[in-house]
């Protein structure tokens, strides 16, 4: 569903609802007492919701929503669909780290070149850097299509939280729908 036919590893969503955030933001506060399925956490106006540590793994993934108001009766919803923090941390760190040496190889190569002395080792280490980058961005893709069930699940708990706030009013339509890829 949501999850499929993109390219991001982290897809964004974002639309409007004609309900009030507070009325939105407590009914998530309310969805924090099942805590069998899923985890729940809110800070002011931006709330985050992961699988228990019994059904998630490293890689499994995060929603993070941030629920702001556009009127008295409206508010747009943004949405972030990412691995753990932590997990994402350490992936860009490593992405980083190639990148890193794949400018020092370069220069290298360059400089030998340059210099009229052999570079054949120094061309061979900034090839298995852009390999690894590759390699790097597969895991990712891996990663994340493994875990596509669990960002459906997320994506249709959220929906099924805010169609079941109190006080809805009698339509509800979405504004807008924007997949911006990160």
């Amino acid at each position: 569903m949501f999850s499929q036919n993109e390219i991001a590893l982290r897809p964004r969503f974002k639309f409007g609802i004609n309900k009030n955030n507070e009325t939105v933001l407590n009914a998530f506060e309310e969805a924090k007492g099942d805590k069998s399925t899923f985890v729940i956490s809110r800070i002011d106006n931006h709330v985050f919701i992961r699988l228990a540590n019994e059904r998630g793994n490293f890689w499994s993934p995060q929603l993070h929503i941030e629920i702001n108001a556009i009127g008295e009766k409206s508010c747009i919803i943004n949405g972030l669909i990412g691995p753990n923090p932590t997990a994402w941390t350490l992936f860009m760190f490593l992405h980083f780290l190639v990148a890193g040496l794949f400018l020092a190889f370069g220069i290298w190569t360059y400089t030998n070149i340059i210099l009229s002395k052999p570079y054949a080792l120094q061309l061979s280490l900034t090839g298995l850097t852009v390999v690894i980058w590759c390699l790097l961005y597969l895991i990712g893709r891996i990663g994340r299509a493994s875990s596509n069930e669990e960002i459906d699940t997320l994506y249709n708990f959220m929906h099924s939280v805010i169609n079941n706030t109190k006080n809805k009013p009698q339509t509800e339509t979405h504004l807008e729908l924007v997949r911006n890829m990160n």
